[in-house]
């Protein structure tokens, strides 16, 4: 069995193929595909899937840093209710982007700290968007972490220094993605600096796609190319990689 902690099948990406897209995560072993909200626009899409296939897919509620506009008080004040309301099982995506975005960072810094404090007024774990931005997540995190926060650096590019630095604040996972199997990454170097019983897999589809798919549009039933890549890195069996990988996603997320 395999998770993915970090999916955007809502997206019109899948609209065409959607029953086949969830079809061949199914025949993959893929028996979780979490779903991490990006702005208000995109909630209703998403809940309407959550509750398409309640046991496949679970709902994650937050603002993505590439959608922080100078409204985004408004926009967190409109997504807040459904946190409850759709037992959401993880606050986010959320985090800072200085890749598309470089003329905002104290609207991004500003609104991170709101879902961290969301994050720990529902004790539910933050799912962080890290792109170009390391340093400047470190510096909130390094205010605002404490026993009651918890959460995942979802598409983890980090080297030795970051992996080091999400270690220190003790309870932060990481999400490793299609992006890993890109030669260029080097990778295979990095993962065995992760702890086994940190690690989560993760598609972000429809971006991303593992080696051999990359170009294509990503989907979950990808993530056992995900898990291959991880198991040679880390000299172990795919299957040792699924039972270890789910177990992690089962207790970060308190999944059922």
């Amino acid at each position: 069995m395999f998770v993915d902690t970090h999916s955007h099948v809502y997206l019109d990406a899948f609209q065409e193929d959607l029953d086949e897209v969830i079809l061949r995560s199914k025949q993959g072993n893929v028996e979780r595909v979490l779903l991490p909200n990006i702005d208000l626009e995109s909630l209703p899409k998403l809940l309407e899937l959550c509750q398409k296939d309640a046991q496949l897919f679970r709902p994650m509620i937050g603002l993505h840093p590439c959608d922080v506009f100078e409204n985004f008080e408004e926009t967190l004040a409109a997504l807040e209710p459904y946190i409850i309301s759709h037992k959401a099982i993880a606050i986010g995506e959320t985090g800072i982007d200085l890749y598309w975005k470089k003329d905002n960072l104290e609207l991004q810094q500003a609104s991170f700290i709101r879902q961290i404090e969301w994050a720990k007024k529902y004790q539910l774990p933050l799912v962080i968007h890290a792109r170009d931005s390391f340093q400047e997540i470190f510096e909130v995190l390094d205010k605002y972490n404490d026993e009651h926060l918890r959460g995942v650096f979802h598409c983890f590019t980090g080297g030795e220094e970051e992996i080091a630095r999400v270690k220190s604040y003790g309870n932060f996972y990481f999400g490793i993605g299609g992006s890993a199997t890109y030669p260029k990454n080097n990778y295979h170097s990095v993962l065995p600096s992760i702890p086994f019983e940190k690690l989560v897999l993760e598609t972000d589809a429809p971006f991303l796609a593992p080696v051999p798919f990359r170009g294509k549009r990503n989907e979950p039933a990808y993530i056992p190319h995900i898990a291959e890549f991880v198991a040679k890195s880390l000299g172990c069996t795919i299957d040792e990689i699924a039972q270890q990988t789910t177990r992690n996603a089962f207790e970060l997320f308190k999944l059922d």
